[in-house]
């Protein structure tokens, strides 16, 4: 196992490695120095605790049909708290979740109705030891409508929830393509995030490079601001998926 400075605790997304079978991509994850490997689901988890593995940001409801909606209360909430229980038993960190689309729903009225769903939620998480991340994700590109597409939304509607166990997933490869300016931002808000995302720009592809992203500032800025939570690599790879998985993990091991 390859020993790692431990500044920043990283993990990979295993949607990206897929094709790689579980058993192979868990030692392999072993051996490069990562923690855990996010959005698996506890049918998962019994093979990833035997690696030494832990899940660090756990899968709950719908990404498009989400809290933004009083409609979607009853099943996105019954969905996060089922998640919060499992997660918080298996003693991992975080449970994801979304406000969904806004099909035609200001901005405002959005946040209104996730803050009324989040507080219906936060009492459990924080009893339980587990934080719920909403993620951000651009809509310029991948997720038209979206509608955690600003940093300073998603930040908004956490301090109207008032709870240390919600905060947001700050995704670098998204909020690149919507704001830009990444390390001021993550410092400026670093209190509430709970979850990191990578993956380059564009192309949401390797971190190296061909990409736009300085991402070595960008890990320095994470280790140096004094966050405790994980940074998960959530990209697709294009070229052999674990030596460009291990080449990130040491670009972003300052």
């Amino acid at each position: 196992m390859t020993a790692r400075r431990g500044r920043i605790k990283q993990a990979a997304s295993r949607w990206c490695f897929k094709a790689i079978p579980a058993p192979e991509f868990y030692k392999a994850c072993v051996d490069m120095g990562l923690l855990g490997v996010d959005l698996l689901g506890p049918a998962d988890w019994p093979l990833l605790k035997e690696f030494g593995l832990i899940c660090p940001c756990v899968p709950s409801h719908s990404l498009t049909k989400g809290l933004n909606r009083l409609e979607h209360h009853e099943l996105c909430l019954r969905q996060i708290r089922e998640a919060i229980e499992a997660t918080a038993a298996a003693g991992f960190p975080n449970v994801i979740c979304f406000p969904g689309n806004r099909e035609g729903l200001s901005d405002e009225e959005g946040a209104e109705n996730c803050v009324t769903a989040l507080k219906q939620v936060a009492g459990l998480a924080e009893a339980k030891g587990v934080t719920v991340v909403m993620e951000l994700l651009n809509s310029k590109v991948d997720h038209k409508d979206y509608q955690a597409d600003r940093t300073a939304w998603a930040v908004d509607v956490c301090k109207r929830v008032g709870s240390p166990r919600v905060k947001v997933l700050y995704d670098i490869y998204h909020m690149q393509i919507m704001e830009g300016d990444l390390i001021r931002t993550i410092k400026a808000n670093i209190d509430y995030i709970g979850h990191i995302h990578t993956a380059g720009n564009p192309g949401r592809h390797e971190i190296d490079d061909t990409q736009e992203i300085q991402y070595a500032a960008v890990a320095r800025a994470i280790a140096e601001s004094g966050y405790q939570g994980y940074v998960a690599h959530e990209f697709v790879p294009v070229r052999d998926p674990l030596t460009s998985l291990r080449q990130a993990v040491e670009l972003c091991d300052v």
